[in-house]
This record gives C-alpha cells, structure tokens and sequence, in this order.
C-alpha cells in the first residue's frame, strides 16, 4: 500500500521546550492510523503541525508527493488534508449549515449542497436542526459538526484529533462507528484518541507516543494484545 502522507523526523518546540523529538512514521492510503498516549505527549502538537497551525523545528511532511512543513493551513486544506481539532472548535453563534458551508470555503465547484446534504444523511440530528445556533447542541452533536465540517473540503486525508472527547459511552460508540464507515468508504484518517481500545479496534497501524516520542509501533492487533500497552493504557492488569 502506497504512503499518502510521510513524517519524518518531526520535531516541534514551543519556545525552548521541545514538545516532538523527531518522530517518523506513515499512512498509507485507505488505512487507519492513530496515535496513543497519554496527555502531554505530544499527540495534538503533531496533529497541528501536519495541518500547518505550527511550524516545525525540522524534519519532513510529505503528503501525496508534496511538502507539507511550512506551508500555511489554507494551502494545506487545498492539497486535500483536514483538520477536525481537538475540542471542536465550532462557531456557535453560527447555524449548523453556517458551520458547514465554512468547510467548503476554498471551493469553487458546484458539489458543495451535495456534500452539506452527505453530512446531514451522515448525522441525521445535524439535518432536523440545521438551522439552529451550533452553540446550542450538546457535545457529541456539536463532534458530529465538527467532522461534517472537515469533510466539507472533500478530504484525501482526514486529522482527527481527540472524537471521543468528554463523550458518554454511547456517544463514543457511535463516533468511533462512524470512524469506521469513513474508512470502509475509502477516506484515509490518522487518528489521535485517549481512548485507545476503541482507537486500536479500528486502526490498521498504531503508534504509542511519551513525552514527544514513538515508543512502539505495529498494527492495531498487536498494540492491543501488547502486555504493556494493556497495562498502561487499556486499564488492564
């Protein structure tokens, strides 16, 4: 399987602190990859400097034949790379299809109502209440936008960054459910997520990473059979 996206030796510092020291890894196309860990390490950091919202110290980003690490968010958003943040980051004062339409804003072609009507055939509840404030719907609703929303460029490669987030069990369920039928539909997605169960059942490809490192590596399978990964982050003993 071909990489779609390339990192190597990524490093990023805030100020004199360096928070990823030199990281390599990939994702191939049509795969799931996520990276695990615990808070600090350096998971969201990566996810925003592939997207463009930081610069990195050194090191490469190469996606789909084409540098990445330097160029801006709207440059990366148009090479076909989106970014659903961690915490969502939705407007809302904006309605839902206000927030929807924000994704499309470098498009140009006439599939953008095509795609507003994907995400409500998607999320359901999006569609019944899209005329309301996106403030307004509770937060694995407004997770929901916040996906809708990163697809509305009609990504090659998807960033999600934390889905599970204060979500209740069945929220996350279906989040992750959703994951899952992105992927069989043939999007790309490198996924952060601290639920590492739920992350490693759908990943083909994972990465543990501490304090700005990968520390292991293999597919979904065996990170979820690994005696320490078990132990340090699926809760068991």
């Amino acid at each position: 399987m071909s990489a779609l996206l390339e990192v190597e030796d990524l490093q990023v510092a805030y100020g004199k602190v360096r928070a990823v020291k030199g990281i390599s890894f990939s994702v191939g196309e049509g795969e799931i990859v996520t990276l695990i860990g615990t808070n600090g390490a350096g998971k969201t950091t990566t996810m925003r400097t592939l997207s463009g919202l930081l610069k990195p110290v050194s090191g490469t980003v190469v996606f789909d034949g084409k540098r990445l690490d330097g160029m801006r968010p709207h440059q990366v958003v148009t090479l076909g790379l989106a970014h659903s943040p961690e915490g969502r980051h939705i407007f809302p004062k904006m309605t839902i299809e206000e927030n929807l339409l924000l994704g499309a804003y470098l498009r140009k072609d006439p599939g953008v109502a095509e795609d507003v009507q994907r995400a409500y055939d998607m999320f359901p509840v999006l569609g019944e209440r899209r005329r309301q404030a996106a403030g307004t719907l509770s937060g694995g609703e407004q997770q929901m936008l916040a996906m809708g929303r990163a697809l509305m460029c009609r990504p090659r490669l998807l960033l999600l960054d934390e889905p599970s987030m204060g979500l209740s069990p069945l929220m996350t369920q279906q989040i992750m459910r959703t994951v899952g039928a992105l992927r069989e539909d043939g999007m790309t997605i490198l996924l952060v997520e601290q639920n590492a169960q739920a992350a490693l059942a759908l990943a083909d490809q994972g990465h543990v990473m501490e304090t700005g490192s990968l520390v292991l590596s293999g597919t979904g399978e065996e990170l979820r059979h690994d005696e320490e990964v078990r132990k340090a982050y699926l809760g068991e003993d």
